[in-house]
């Protein structure tokens, strides 16, 4: 079986998702990657050394510089002409290209996948994760997303897979780039952080939030998310939000703060290796998945042990 993996990257390194599509994609079959973009000579040969990737296909053309879906999908189906699957991870630019590729192609998309049970198999969550579903499909050719907090991450290197250009189909004219507000932030990223400090509504307002998130945070060297609703109520950008609506996150250790546990908010966090919540609300649906629990006024216990940590 012929798999193609979408390359998610930045136009100057390969993003981590890519690696935990990669090893599905594995359990699949052969695994040649795809990289699209302008410019992108380096993510090539960053791709290439990818474990258990066997060839790297290139496509570098202006119209695939954003990663505009309506370009980039074009491209795939072409090439899935000799390809019986392919898989992209479940990012926002995964999740904007695969229903695109799904519908040129005729066949069902399977989102979120878990676990690759066999080569027509799948489990994915449904109702926010409370429960997981089995999928077979008998398409001739699958569409696939991946979780990547479900796959371990392939070796970034120990590859040596070939690299062949191919064409890019063009601009199709669907769409256009007309710029973009990217988020500065000098702590780890969200899907790609060990230790992630959360903050919810009940820090009650943005000055608060950062006053008391930032500094443990920094403290324990995480990065920082924040729940729907304290996102809704202006305390966090919306690339800190974490659940089902955000991003899907699996660190070391989760240090919940003021959140209730929204199944919303469960459904991205609780594959979690350790979850630590702070709540004054004993009573808080988010004790029920936390590791350890610390039943608090937040306003109080948290300086504290933000000062504890940073002696």
């Amino acid at each position: 079986m012929s798999v193609l993996v979408w390359v998610e990257h930045d136009g100057k390194a390969v993003k981590d998702a890519t690696l935990a599509a990669v090893t599905a994609a594995a359990r699949l079959g052969e695994v040649e990657a795809l990289v699209a973009g302008q410019g992108v000579d380096g993510v090539a040969q960053e791709a290439a050394k990818i474990a258990g990737v066997t060839k790297v296909l290139v496509a570098d053309d202006a119209s695939l510089g954003h990663a505009l879906a309506e370009n980039v999908a074009p491209l795939v189906v072409e090439l899935m002409g000799s390809r019986d699957a392919f898989v992209a991870p479940a990012t926002t630019t995964g999740k904007n290209i695969a229903p695109r590729v799904a519908a040129l192609l005729d066949v069902m998309q399977i989102s979120e996948v878990l676990s690759v049970e066999s080569a027509d198999t799948f489990t994915r969550p449904i109702y926010a994760g409370n429960a997981i579903a089995t999928v077979q499909s008998k398409d001739g050719k699958k569409v696939l997303t991946i979780r990547g907090t479900a796959f371990e991450k392939a070796a970034a290197e120990g590859g040596s897979a070939a690299i062949e250009q191919v064409s890019a189909k063009g601009d199709q004219g669907l769409s256009s780039f007309e710029g973009s507000e990217i988020a500065q932030n000098a702590r780890p990223e969200l899907t790609s952080a060990k230790i992630i400090v959360s903050g919810g509504r009940a820090l009650g307002s943005e000055e608060q939030f950062h006053q008391l998130i930032d500094p443990l945070a920094d403290a324990l060297g995480a990065g920082v998310g924040a729940s729907r609703a304290a996102v809704d109520a202006g305390y966090a950008p919306n690339d800190y939000q974490v659940g089902q609506t955000g991003k899907i996150v699996a660190p070391e250790v989760y240090v919940a703060v003021g959140i209730s546990g929204a199944i919303q908010h469960l459904a991205g966090m609780k594959d979690s290796k350790t979850i630590i919540a702070i709540n004054k609300d004993e009573d808080a649906p988010i004790f029920q998945v936390a590791d350890l629990g610390l039943v608090g006024d937040l306003f109080k216990v948290v300086p504290e042990l933000t000062e504890k940590l940073a002696v």
